[in-house]
C-alpha cells in the first residue's frame, strides 16, 4: 500500500498555531486507500500549541534553507531554528514511512506549497513554499497542498 505524509492538522490533530485542526472530507478523500503518516513539523521542532502566528520574512522556505530568509512570529521572535528542525524531522518521518508524496496544509510557513503568507502579517499571499515543503521537495518527495482547506 502506498504511504503518504500528511500534515497532522489535516488529520484532526489540534496542532495548528491557533490550537485547532483543519480536518475535512476533501482531505480524507484525497488520502483514501493509502497508509498515512501524520506529522506536524512545528510541534516536532519544539513549538507549543497554541503558539504565536509565524510567517516567512525575506523569502520562502527554500530561502530559509539557504540561510537567506527567516521565520518570525508576529512579535518579532525568530523561530527559524525550530522550523528547520521540524522540517528535518518531517523528512525523517517521510523516509522512515516510505513516503514519496506529501499532502500539506496550504499557506503555512512550514507546509505551504506554491503560496505562503508574505511576512507582513496582513494576510497577503506570495508565491513560494514553506520550510518543510521546500525540504521535502529537495529530497524528491512530491508535495501537494490539501484540497478545500
Amino acid at each position: 500500500m502506498e504511504t503518504i505524509l500528511v500534515s497532522a492538522c489535516l488529520r484532526g490533530v489540534p496542532c495548528r498555531f491557533d490550537g485547532r485542526h483543519k480536518a475535512s472530507r476533501a482531505v480524507e478523500e484525497a488520502v483514501e486507500g493509502r497508509s498515512v503518516v501524520s506529522f506536524c513539523p512545528e510541534v516536532a521542532g519544539g513549538l507549543p500549541t497554541p503558539r504565536r502566528p509565524a510567517e516567512l520574512v525575506g523569502g520562502d522556505g527554500h530561502a530559509v534553507l539557504d540561510g537567506t530568509a527567516r521565520v518570525v512570529e508576529d512579535t518579532g521572535r525568530d523561530v527559524t531554528a525550530e522550523f528547520v528542525d521540524g522540517a528535518r524531522r518531517a523528512l525523517e518521518a517521510a523516509r522512515h514511512g516510505g513516503c514519496t508524496e506529501a499532502l500539506l496544509m496550504p499557506r503555512s510557513p512550514s507546509c505551504g506549497r506554491g503560496v505562503v503568507y508574505d511576512g507582513s502579517f496582513a494576510g497577503e499571499l506570495v508565491a513560494g513554499d514553506g520550510v518543510t515543503a521546500a525540504l521535502l521537495e529537495r529530497h524528491g518527495i512530491t508535495v501537494r497542498s490539501a484540497p478545500g482547506v
